[in-house]
């Protein structure tokens, strides 16, 4: 995407062309044309295997590899307060997308995706670009180029990796919540469809059906009822309760449980651990610099990592071919999403990172509080598309969503860059 402006000094200035510009957009046209019908090499088989891979190999690997090279135990002390920062932009953001859910009530299938759209933005991959950008043009307005850049860099990794926890916690459970009731929903019609209705069956008054497979699970009664003088047949189906129900601790573990196993996938792992080399000094050095003994795992853990993005923008570019034929999104939605990222959550930002800067919870450095503000105007995480492609829900949709918020980024994000550094400056 064309993240190509910013103003200094009054005047407008173009951003170097970045090789993660180029690596994204052909990325995306050539995964569309791969997965066109004259091509037929990326099916939908393809990208979802293409897709595990990315889960549980190439973006664990980035994940590690940015935290353990560029945060330390000092930095993380020091930034307190970006992960509660990051925290409110999915608080805002989950509010103001609830009520878009509420406001044009979509498909039930929809509502994670446009929440989890919503809340969480691209908090890595476009601040890796962003930030040197700025650093290195002439007249940048952070100081020295080389200290800027370094410092960016810290920065922009410390926020994907906790962007990365949290996508794959909050983001992750919205999308999977979407995906089971979307399940349900199919199961319970192709069910309905199923019954055909006999009208010369014999019944007792009262007939029990038994739901599900389970022996746990509610009966149903059917009363049926007949009138001698019309010949009519009532029936009235009455739910059971359920004979059982479940412990007090079992509803209050529950909760934990779905926790834990949040925390257990693959970018999360692998974020946690970078965390932990990053910050023990002594594990560090056996990865990090010219004369680590294990130099060689970071250097493979990295190339692995770098192939994160291609790869997601490969499976985006194909779910769009068919996002673009069957997908049945409605334009206000797609509007409500857009308003919502670059409208509503930007100017929310500008107003927490003044107020905390005001009460003295941040550093002095303006390329910190810069790139506070750039996090509540970005578009959608990336791995939202990964999450839909897993559970195999709305990955059309997201496709058609991500298309029209990155082309309207290209416009919001160079509109906004300028208006936080004037504030900076």
């Amino acid at each position: 995407m064309a993240f190509s402006l910013y103003m200094s000094s009054s005047t407008w200035t173009h951003f170097p062309h970045q090789p993660h510009h180029r690596i994204t957009a052909f990325s995306s046209i050539l995964g569309a044309f791969l997965a066109t019908n004259y091509c037929n090499l990326l099916t939908s088989d393809a990208r979802k295997s293409l897709n595990k891979l990315v889960f549980t190999v190439f973006t664990p690997a980035l994940m590690f590899a940015s935290l353990a090279k560029t945060v330390t135990l000092q930095d993380i002390i020091s930034w307190w307060f970006m992960p509660i920062n990051i925290g409110l932009t999915f608080l805002f953001g989950g509010i103001l997308g609830w009520i878009v859910v509420k406001i044009l009530r979509p498909k039930p299938y929809l509502e994670g995706l446009i929440i989890a759209t919503c809340s969480s933005g691209n908090l890595g991959n476009l601040l890796l670009i962003i930030v040197p950008a700025i650093c290195n043009e002439d007249g940048s307005p952070f100081g020295n180029r080389n200290v800027c850049s370094s410092v960016g860099l810290s920065y922009a990794s410390f926020s994907m990796a906790l962007g990365g926890f949290y996508i794959w916690t909050y983001s992750y459970q919205l999308v999977k919540t979407s995906s089971v009731k979307f399940k349900e929903l199919q199961a319970a019609e192709a069910e309905e469809i199923s019954k055909t209705p006999n009208k010369d069956f014999d019944a007792t008054s009262q007939t029990y059906l038994l739901s599900g497979d389970g022996d746990d699970q509610g009966h149903v009664a059917i009363t049926v009822s007949s009138t001698k003088s019309s010949g009519d047949t009532q029936i009235q189906i009455v739910p059971e309760e359920p004979t059982s129900n479940e412990s007090f601790w079992k509803q209050l573990l529950e909760p934990l449980q779905k926790i834990l196993e949040e925390l257990m996938a693959p970018p999360t792992i692998g974020a946690i651990l970078g965390f932990i080399f990053g910050a023990t000094v002594w594990l560090r050095n056996l990865l990090i610099g010219d004369a680590a003994p294990l130099r060689v795992v970071q250097d493979s853990i990295k190339l692995l990592g770098d192939g994160t993005i291609p790869c997601i923008t490969l499976i985006l570019g194909g779910n769009l071919i068919q996002g673009l034929r069957s997908s049945t999104l409605k334009p206000l939605i797609i509007v409500a999403v857009v308003c919502v990222r670059y409208l509503l959550l930007p100017a929310i930002g500008i107003c927490v990172v003044k107020a905390a800067g005001n009460l003295g919870f941040l550093p002095s450095d303006p390329l910190f509080h810069f790139v506070l503000m750039t996090q509540f105007s970005l578009p959608p995480a990336m791995n939202i598309g990964t999450m839909t492609q897993l559970f195999d829900v709305a990955q059309e949709e997201c496709s058609v969503l991500f298309l029209w918020t990155y082309l309207v980024a290209s416009i919001a994000l160079t509109a906004w860059s300028t208006v936080f550094m004037w504030i900076l400056s």
